[in-house]
């Protein structure tokens, strides 16, 4: 694991490779000892002949030596094999995401239930950009599925639900994710100008994976390296990388892209920032700074005056005269079991109508 002798580098950030049988390797790393990992393995294709477009040329699909195995049971207990080392690896409160299409998705969820993990998301990754049907003979397949894992239903994974609406332009992120295809520059390539690697994953769509289930200085864990996409993701918003691979022109490449991430500029995400708890404030307090007065108006947002504040930072109902807490009284107006009186009450400052929670915002930027 990360020790003092590991390398840290001035662009990125501290990662391991290792080459070789990935079930050895993993049997070698400690117990709970990473916090995310991501996997994504062979796929078992099948695919036999040559795969032509239609107008006769020939494409090259998944046929790597990696991705066949003797039998379906083979492929069945080696998939079995590599998630239960991922179990004992995986931290109790780690998460565990695995990534397939239709050829080994369904398998492989089969087994994590039957080994105890707990799903918690089946992500659609919908491909902008997907390969057609060859042959016209099925619809095109334009997504894969990306399940995430805790190792048991009551374990507390880290979600940072408030990054990913940000992400999203302010919305919750939603279960079905539109990614294209790793094309053009983000392709790599082999001597000949070929792909050099098959099932190559697009970049953006690790990013989502680690923001979404990683924290800063955090391990992550890739047993199917392949050119390293993972550690990128990883390295560039300052978490740790492990990677396992066996074929030498992946790691080659893999070493290459690790040794040259750029840390993302983007302190917030890095620093997970929007998931990050603000610090509790009493009205009191504001009172007694001043950012509100007693028997201060208060109104909705309509501006319709509805109670006063009291010294003590409870509230009267205009009508009634009833004291209680923002919350209470502003959810009985609104005929609710609860309600965040923060977002309900506004003050009137210079001819505006202003949110006391912007005033409380205000007070943690001045005073906390």
């Amino acid at each position: 694991m990360f020790d003092d002798r590991t390398e840290k580098r001035l662009v990125g950030g501290e990662y391991l490779l290792h080459q070789g049988d990935n079930l050895q390797i993993l049997a070698g790393l400690p117990e709970e000892s990473v916090d995310m990992i991501f996997a994504d393995p062979p796929y078992n294709m099948q695919t036999d002949g040559e795969l032509l477009r239609v107008e006769g040329t020939v494409f090259k699909g998944v046929n790597d030596k990696w991705d066949k195995y003797g039998s379906y049971g083979e492929f069945l207990q080696y998939t079995e094999a590599w998630i239960l080392e991922c179990r004992r690896i995986l931290k109790k409160n780690g998460s565990l995401w695995v990534i397939g299409s239709f050829h080994n998705i369904y398998n492989t969820g089969h087994i994590l239930l039957t080994n105890g993990f707990w799903v918690l998301n089946d992500i659609v990754w919908e491909k902008s950009n997907p390969v057609p049907n060859m042959k016209g003979t099925r619809f095109c397949n334009a997504h894969e599925t990306l399940l995430r894992c805790v190792k048991d239903k009551n374990a507390k994974a880290t979600f940072n639900y408030k990054t990913m609406k940000h992400l999203n332009g302010g919305k919750q992120m939603k279960s079905v994710w539109n990614i294209p295809l790793c094309t053009g520059k983000e392709r790599l390539t082999d001597a000949d100008g070929g792909k050099l690697h098959n099932t190559q994953k697009p970049l953006k769509l690790l990013e989502y994976v680690i923001l979404s289930s990683t924290k800063k200085g955090d391990t992550v864990l890739d047993p199917f390296s392949g050119t390293g996409t993972t550690g990128v993701a990883s390295l560039k918003f300052l978490r740790k990388y492990i990677g396992i691979e066996r074929e030498e022109r992946y790691l080659t490449a893999s070493k290459n892209r690790l040794d040259n991430v750029e840390i993302s500029q983007h302190t917030d995400l890095i620093e997970n920032t929007y998931d990050i708890p603000l610090e509790k404030v009493a009205i009191e307090k504001m009172l007694e700074k001043g950012y509100l007065t007693a028997g201060q108006p208060l109104y909705n947002k309509i501006g319709k005056l509805q109670a006063r504040l009291t010294a003590k930072g409870s509230v009267l109902c205009a009508e009634t005269n009833e004291e209680s807490s923002i919350h209470r009284l502003s959810a009985k107006i609104l005929q609710k079991s609860t309600n965040n009186g923060w977002d309900y009450w506004f003050v009137e400052l210079g001819g505006e109508f202003v949110s006391i929670d912007s005033l409380r915002q205000e007070y943690r930027e001045r005073e906390l």
